[in-house]
């Protein structure tokens, strides 16, 4: 998606600097991945505490489903 911003400049080359990123569009990705991930954390914390009488749960995964391989 193509988008039109008006970002400062200095701000670009802190963000760039801070997350190693090489251009501008990689550095306004990582920037609203952090942002999202931080949201999730934030949404989660508030839960926290929430269920005082849930119980703990089994933790186990599931069997592994075997790939076909193509003919």
């Amino acid at each position: 998606m193509k988008k039109t911003m008006l970002l400062d400049d200095a701000l670009l080359r802190a963000a760039r600097s801070a997350c190693g990123a090489m251009t501008d569009t990689d550095t306004v990705r990582l920037g609203l991945e952090a942002l999202v991930r931080h949201a999730a954390y934030e949404r989660l914390r508030v839960l926290r505490g929430s269920e005082p009488r849930a119980q703990d749960t089994d933790r186990r995964r599931e069997p592994a489903m075997k790939r076909r391989s193509r003919a």
